[in-house]
C-alpha cells in the first residue's frame, strides 16, 4: 500500500481516535451499489481484504487506514441532449406547438429516469491514513474535491472532524522559484528535471518543462522575466521523489526500491502482510518527510488551539 498522491490535512483539535469506535462509525455508512434510479452512492469499504469480516479500519502501530468507494452511473450529456431534442422535435411536429423551458426540463427528467437503469456504472476508491499522534489525516489523492468528499463523509459518521488543509507560512511558489533560481533546494531535497512556470499577470503565459536541465540559461531567462515556479519535481533523501505544486498538492509519489524491498522483506509471504508492511513503512517515512517538507517551505501555519 503505497500512496501515489498526497493531500495533507491538519487536525485543528486534539481528537482521540479509537479504532473500535471508528469501525462502528464507518459501518453506519457502508459502500453499496446504486439502486436503479440512483445517480451515485458513497460509503466506506475495507481497505484490505474482502468479505463481511474484513475490518473497515486497518490499524498498524499508531496509524489507521480507511477507504471509501464511490459508485456512479455514467450518463453522457450528449446522449441525454440528443434524446431530449428528438422528443421535442416529435412533439412540435405532431402537435404544431412550441415546447418551452418548463416542459423541456420535465422531458429531460423523464429521459434521465428512463436511461438510468441501463447506464454504465463506474466505481472508484480513495484511501486516507490517520496519524493521531502527528495530528494529520493524509488522503491519497491529488483532487481536493475527492479528498473533501471523503472527509465530509467521515465527519458525517463521526459527528465532528475539525480538519483543514496544511498551509505554510511562505507561499510555496515563492520557495520553489527561489530553489530553481538559486539552483539549490533545502537540505535533503533535490531539484529534478520537471517544472511549470507561470507569468504572474492574469493573461500571462505558462511554460511546462519535462526532462529539462532546470539550471539552464533558458529557465533562468524565464525566471528573469517574472515567471514563478508553480510546480516542481523533487526528491527527498534517497527515499522518495514527487511533484509539488503551489497548492501543497503532492503528486506522482514514487518510493525508491530500497523502501519497497524492505517492505517486501518485512511483510513475509502473505499478501495482507505485504500490504501492512508497506503501509507501516510508508507512514513512518511520512513521519520524517512531511515535517521536513513543511519546514523547508517556511514552516507550517499551525491553527490556533493545536
Amino acid at each position: 500500500m503505497w500512496f501515489k498522491n498526497l493531500l495533507p490535512y491538519r487536525l485543528t483539535q486534539d481528537i482521540q481516535f479509537d479504532a473500535e469506535a471508528l469501525e462502528t462509525a464507518l459501518a453506519s455508512k457502508p459502500a453499496r451499489p446504486c439502486a436503479s434510479q440512483e445517480l451515485t452512492t458513497y460509503g466506506f469499504v475495507a481497505p484490505f481484504g474482502k468479505g463481511e469480516d474484513a475490518p473497515l479500519v486497518h490499524v498498524s502501530g499508531d496509524f489507521m487506514l480507511i477507504a471509501a468507494r464511490k459508485e456512479e452511473r455514467i450518463l453522457p450529456g450528449s446522449v441525454v441532449r440528443d434524446a431530449v431534442k428528438e422528443k421535442i422535435d416529435e412533439i412540435e411536429a405532431e402537435q404544431m406547438r412550441k415546447v418551452y423551458k418548463k416542459e423541456r426540463d420535465q422531458i429531460k427528467d423523464e429521459i434521465i429516469q428512463a436511461f438510468l437503469p441501463r447506464a454504465f456504472i463506474r466505481r472508484s476508491m480513495i484511501f486516507a491514513a490517520i496519524a493521531p499522534k502527528q495530528g494529520l489525516i493524509l488522503v491519497n489523492s491529488a483532487s481536493a474535491k475527492r479528498a473533501e468528499d471523503l472527509l465530509s463523509t467521515l465527519r458525517e459518521v463521526m459527528g465532528s472532524l475539525p480538519v483543514r488543509p496544511v498551509t505554510v507560512k511562505i507561499a510555496p511558489s515563492a520557495t520553489l522559484t527561489d530553489w530553481v533560481k538559486s539552483q539549490k533546494a533545502a537540505p535533503d531535497f533535490y531539484v529534478l528535471d520537471e517544472c511549470e512556470l507561470r507569468d504572474t499577470h492574469e493573461d500571462g503565459g505558462i511554460v511546462r518543462c519535462k526532462r529539462q536541465d532546470l539550471t539552464s540559461d533558458e529557465i533562468q531567462l524565464h525566471l528573469g522575466t517574472g515567471k514563478v515556479v508553480t510546480q516542481l519535481s523533487l526528491a527527498w533523501q534517497d527515499k522518495l521523489s514527487f511533484v509539488l505544486d503551489d497548492k501543497m498538492v503532492i503528486k506522482r509519489l514514487k518510493f525508491e526500491e530500497l523502501l519497497q524491498d524492505q517492505a517486501e522483506e518485512d511483510g513475509g509471504e502473505e499478501a495482507l502482510g505485504q500490504l501492512d508492511a508497506s503501509f507501516t513503512l510508508m507512514m513512518l517515512t511520512f513521519g520524517d518527510f512531511l515535517p521536513a517538507l513543511f519546514e523547508a517551505l517556511g514552516g507550517e501555519e499551525i491553527p490556533q488551539g493545536v
